[in-house]
């Protein structure tokens, strides 16, 4: 049995809105019920385990009565921080489960059903797996004085999610200690001295986090 946790715990300060981003409709849906979807179009046996602040679910209820949302899901309790929420969604699956599970951002709605595929497909075989993009701007290094130089942008790619694991892997990851090094998923399961394969993403799979973003969400959505 295959799992995804869909980890949705922003507050939208940077969107500038009072309302949490993975709420915020694009064109007539909120963003998270958009990302749900786009995993129930990859598998209808796909177990989807959503994360969310204790103190929104009640609003989410509300949200799924009035757009009539009726995809099955269950919801957990968001940590602290990213690596708890990550560790609450992983112990909604049962002890004896395995498979593949794959952690995704709520408000990455555009991921296609192609690289969701490829990612757990991937994991599969190699147990760990995180989609990626080439970076296409120049990169400049910065240190703590303030001086900079260039760095070559083939040394570098773009992480997106979802970070896709066996679970048993993620499970021994997941019963380490927080560290502040952890910045992704990912990055947890590194620390046991795990190699990650790399597949290759799509463009459109952005994180929506600014008033811009959310532009470019518009325009996605009504070129589909």
């Amino acid at each position: 049995m295959d799992y995804v946790i869909i980890v949705a715990g922003g507050k939208g300060l940077r969107m500038g809105s009072k309302m949490p981003k993975q709420f915020l409709p694009i064109n007539g849906k909120p963003i998270l019920m958009r990302t749900i979807e786009r995993f129930r179009e990859y598998s209808d046996q796909l177990q989807i385990i959503l994360v969310l602040p204790h103190e929104q679910q009640d609003y989410w209820r509300d949200l799924c009565q009035l757009f009539q949302f009726t995809v099955e899901h269950v919801v957990v309790d968001g940590g602290e921080t990213r690596f708890h929420s990550s560790q609450n969604g992983l112990a909604a699956i049962p002890q004896t489960a395995d498979g593949v599970v794959g952690i995704h951002d709520g408000v990455r709605p555009f991921v296609s059903v192609e690289v969701i595929d490829r990612c757990y497909e991937t994991a599969r075989e190699e147990y760990a797996c995180i989609p990626v993009l080439p970076v296409t701007d120049t990169l400049r290094f910065i240190n703590d004085a303030g001086q900079g130089h260039n760095v070559l942008r083939s040394d570098y790619r773009i992480v997106q999610t979802p970070q896709t694991f066996d679970i048993g892997l993620l499970r021994r990851a997941f019963n380490q200690p927080y560290k502040e090094s952890f910045t992704d998923d990912a990055s947890v399961v590194e620390s046991l001295g795990c190699s990650v394969t790399m597949v290759e993403g799509n463009r459109e799979n952005i994180k929506l986090t600014t008033p811009f973003d959310i532009t470019i969400a518009r325009c996605i959505c009504q070129g589909k």
